[in-house]
């Protein structure tokens, strides 16, 4: 049996059917391509047509009897020589109505289609007397790629349909729906009126048991007479996984005959796929053998299935079943998909109701467990009466930290250590991971998970990789259930034969379902989030108590940049208003006023725009601690010919040369804050350049693997090294240099080695901006002037050389 059906059956299933039958193999039921049966019911006919040109690509065999035009007659010929330009006109606006732009439908979610009535004339025989006038048809469009399919329904007698007759029953229905409040009472509602409209002699909701699980009888109205399923289970395999994604594509199926006799397509297959047309949006799609026996067996001659969704996925099922062969008008269907859709949004209307409800208590038993930390320490939390353990209504909660393991509740069992750290491993940073099922998830039985101590439920919060985390757990609580068949015995010999296990008989198996605990609701997976949230936060100031002194220099760090972002901008305003009055004052009284007091004017004017300068610069300063980076993998010459855009002119000024002794790396920073470093560093080594007639004027900059910090390495000293090394980026300039007594003061705010106007000015902000955006990225910067002249090759200044990482070195890291 392949993988992918040993996966979804459970073993004992594959078991018994290997005891039970050597004839039939239920894995055919997982692996049938329901979609691809390459039949419809015969009670309607379905062309399907090519969308540019009409030409018709697939036609059903009993065209003749529905359409009166013979399959053969109709392949490879325009579709409109059928149903007229108009009409193909009016079903190709009825498919584009219901899709994007008249796009094919697409392959996941609910399918689109339309219906509209067209007709098509009668034909006489050579006697003139054939069937003659025009027939009615319901006819369902909808896009298949490049096809258009067109689905005939001989409109039923009786009359037109008329809304305003049908509307009023709807109205009722779901006034009714929407007067429930819990989930069992819409389902309740739901199949009531559903069996009114449709007329069905059993309607049931039937929900699943998770994506694959089995599925439980919740609501049901039926007939007098037939057998009670209420609270029924019904093992998974009677719906696989096939049959599900199509009822999660399509809002209902209706089966008229469960003994029809299948109207098979032509071609069988189609010459450009290979394969039959995919019917998965088709409302005449034939059924599966399969599925056809199983509701013979149980006495069913027709049914409708309505699907419930949540959230897109297949949350359950409306099922009809019927005693006698019954066809439902596309106004009907139309009625009970819409209901289907009315009924999925209230249920999750109600589901989200009783979400928020218990949301909002967990909430406060939350704020209880958060008060009694009274430490501030995340150990209070594993402690008599903090209240953890009953959050979340589990058996035992345990946080791990380190060598640490601190319980609360029942004790921790010991199989569980080990397995906590390696889905802590696994699993996402912060994200709740959890189970109901936990033996089920580790390819354990029951019994050997008991024996092993394997708790059955788990909620777990990592906090890093390291293995770090907290953890509920619930011991497994045994869930009697009753099956309308035995869930181990999938096969047995029914009425027609050795197939499918008949179900509603009298017989009522009771099977108890082990490995389980209760489910983790959402609330509570919620609320768990907002602990971990709260306890990250414990943690991480424990870890920032440890280091009170850096601490506290961080906080004033942050108030000095609040001051200087607030100072600035509050400080900006006043100086503009002193410019433009001095301004005014020149302007309006300068010729009345003496020379000095017009010199004193402009000094003013001089001095609140270079103060205007100096503002910009410190908010330019104190924005770099509050900007977050974008870190990425990026490549250093590309960065530093960005730079060159703003900062080459200046050195062309200067005459300055620059050197690239090599290729840069590739490094992970942030690309424009990285460019503002080295276009600040190459716009200063215009600024210091050499005395005229020193030498040629040049400026090098180029990569080094270094262990040392603050010592240059000779170039290439590093690269054979181990991973103790860091690579530092170092531009090295031949000017007039920095005494080394000035190095530290020139990484200061505002500190210049020389006056304001000399040396290009300048306001003393560029290298205590390179200095903090290296901070930013956890490397570290520090300046290298030789006292000596240099060699020949540096062109005869000291020079200065500016290193920088961006990252932490190896001794650094945590």
């Amino acid at each position: 049996m392949p993988d992918d059906v040993q996966g979804w059956l459970t073993p004992r299933a594959v078991a018994a059917e290997a005891g039970v039958s050597q004839e039939f193999d239920l894995s055919q039921c997982v692996r049938e391509p329901i979609h691809l049966l390459g039949g419809v019911q015969s009670y309607g006919a379905l062309i399907a047509a090519r969308w540019d040109d009409a030409v018709v690509d697939t036609v059903s065999r009993n065209a003749a009897d529905v359409l009166g035009r013979a399959a053969e007659e109709l392949l490879g010929r325009p579709v409109t020589e059928l149903i007229g330009d108009e009409q193909w006109a009016l079903a190709r606006e009825s498919a584009e109505a219901v899709t994007d732009s008249g796009a094919a439908a697409p392959q996941e979610g609910p399918a689109s289609s339309g219906v509209l009535p067209l007709t098509l004339d009668g034909e006489d025989d050579e006697d003139g007397e054939g069937q003659g006038g025009a027939r009615l048809f319901d006819v369902t469009v909808h896009r298949n790629g490049d096809l258009l399919v067109l689905e005939f329904e001989p409109r039923a007698e009786g009359g037109p349909f008329v809304f305003q007759n049908f509307y009023p029953r709807v109205r009722r229905a779901l006034q009714k729906l929407q007067g429930a409040t819990d989930v069992t009472e819409c389902c309740a509602a739901a199949v009531r009126e559903i069996r009114t409209l449709t007329g069905y002699d059993r309607v049931v909701a039937y929900r699943f048991d998770g994506r694959e699980g089995p599925g439980q009888v919740i609501a049901e109205d039926r007939s007098e007479g037939r057998e009670p399923w209420l609270d029924l289970w019904f093992p998974a395999s009677d719906i696989p996984p096939q049959a599900r994604r199509l009822y999660a594509r399509n809002w209902i199926r209706v089966i008229g005959d469960v003994d029809d006799r299948t109207a098979g397509l032509v071609p069988e297959r189609r010459a450009d796929t290979g394969e039959p047309l995919d019917l998965s949006a088709s409302v005449l799609r034939t059924v599966s053998g399969y599925h056809l026996e199983y509701l013979r067996n149980i006495g069913v001659a027709s049914s409708m299935s309505v699907s419930l969704l949540h959230e897109g996925e297949l949350w359950g099922l409306i099922a009809c079943h019927g005693d006698e062969p019954r066809r439902l008008s596309p106004e009907v269907r139309a009625a009970c998909e819409f209901f289907g859709i009315a009924l999925s949004l209230q249920l999750a209307a109600v589901a989200g109701r009783e979400e928020a409800d218990e949301l909002a208590r967990n909430r406060r038993a939350l704020a209880a467990v958060l008060a009694r930390l009274t430490s501030g320490a995340p150990d209070d939390l594993v402690r008599p009466g903090s209240g953890l353990v009953e959050l979340l209504d589990a058996d035992g909660a345990v946080l791990l930290r380190g060598t640490e393991t601190l319980t609360v509740g029942a004790p921790l069992p010991d199989a569980l250590s080990g397995l906590l750290a390696r889905l802590a491993r696994d699993g996402s940073v912060g994200e709740v991971w959890s189970s109901d099922r936990l033996p089920e998830v580790l390819g354990l039985e029951p019994e050997e998970a008991e024996a092993e101590g394997i708790p059955a439920g788990l909620l777990l919060l990592p906090f890093n990789r390291d293995g770090d985390l907290l953890a509920w757990w619930r011991r497994e609580q045994p869930a009697p259930r009753e099956w309308a068949a035995d869930p181990s015995r999938p096969v047995r010999t029914g009425p027609g034969g050795e197939r499918l296990t008949p179900r509603g008989s009298a017989a009522v198996y009771r099977a108890t379902v082990r490995g389980r605990s209760a489910p983790w609701s959402p609330a509570q997976r919620v609320v768990a989030g907002e602990l971990w949230r709260e306890v990250s936060g414990l943690l991480t100031r424990q870890v920032v108590a440890l280091e009170a002194r850096n601490t506290e220099l961080a906080r004033t760090n942050e108030d000095l940049d609040s001051f200087a972002h607030a100072a600035a901008h509050d400080l900006k305003e006043p100086l503009r208003g002193i410019s433009n009055a001095a301004a005014f004052i020149v302007e309006d009284a300068g010729t009345v006023l003496d020379a000095t007091s017009l010199r004193r004017l402009t000094t003013v004017r001089r001095l609140a725009e270079r103060m205007d300068g100096l503002l910009d610069s410190l908010l330019h300063f104190s924005r770099l601690g509050q900007v977050g980076l974008e870190r990425e993998a990026l490549s250093v010459d590309e960065v530093l010919d960005d730079a060159l855009v703003v900062a080459g002119g200046r050195l062309a000024e200067q005459g300055v040369t620059l050197v690239r002794p090599a290729a840069l790396p590739r490094l992970r920073a942030d690309r424009e804050r990285l460019r503002e470093v080295l276009e600040n560093l190459l716009v200063n080594a215009a600024k210091y350049v050499a005395d005229e007639g020193a030498g040629e004027r040049r400026v090098w900059v180029e990569a080094v693997r270094t262990a040392v910090l603050g010592q240059a390495r000779e170039e290439g000293g590093g690269a054979g090294a181990d991973g103790g090394t860091v690579t530092a980026l170092v531009v090295r300039d031949n000017g007039i240099g920095i005494p080394a007594g000035q190095q530290a003061d020139v990484l200061q705010l505002f500190r210049r080695l020389h006056r304001r106007d000399e040396r290009g000015g300048g306001s003393g902000v560029g290298l205590a901006v390179v200095k903090r955006i290296v901070e930013r990225h956890g490397g570290r910067l520090w300046l290298e002037s030789p006292a000596a002249a240099p060699d020949a090759d540096c062109g005869g200044g000291p020079g200065t050389a500016v290193w920088f990482t961006l990252e932490e070195p190896p001794e650094a890291r945590p």
